[in-house]
């Protein structure tokens, strides 16, 4: 089914637009969500491709569809997580530099456009963990109907 592939790389773009269109701090949490949102849209992108061409039509594909969407599920899980985490910390005013030092920021001008920027992004994030989610569950009873 292109649509629903098309829908989960869709939401992962935005994902990884709306968390580059802002300062990627901290590095390392963010870093992962930006690994997992850009290797989710490229997969999920080729996926679809593959589709179109009609090259999944093997007994193999459902299990890989399965196994692929299921992972995704699980890395968008976790990076949604993190990036709420992230968010959570930036609306209080708690930012960490990299030497490690605890600063109180507060939220005005461009902090508070950034944290927007970010909460848009955690909701996109956990709309594609749940288009992943519900792409494995179809696949995995596809897979199991074949």
């Amino acid at each position: 089914m292109p649509s629903r592939r098309h829908d989960t790389k869709v939401f992962g773009s935005l994902v990884w637009i709306l968390v580059a269109s802002t300062r990627v701090y901290p590095d390392n949490p963010l870093g992962w969500v930006m690994f997992v949102s850009v290797f989710c849209c490229l997969f999920t992108t080729l996926w679809f491709f593959f589709s179109l061409c009609g090259a999944n039509q093997s007994d193999v594909w459902p299990a890989l569809d399965t196994g692929y969407h299921f992972l995704a599920a699980v890395f968008y899980l976790s990076a949604s997580v993190i990036l709420a985490y992230v968010t959570v910390l930036k609306g209080w005013g708690v930012t960490v530099d990299s030497r490690g030092v605890v600063n109180l920021v507060p939220l005005v001008g461009e902090g508070l456009k950034i944290y927007r920027l970010d909460i848009a992004a955690v909701v996109m994030s956990h709309v594609s963990t749940l288009l992943y989610f519900l792409h494995a569950i179809f696949s995995a009873i596809r897979w199991k109907r074949a």
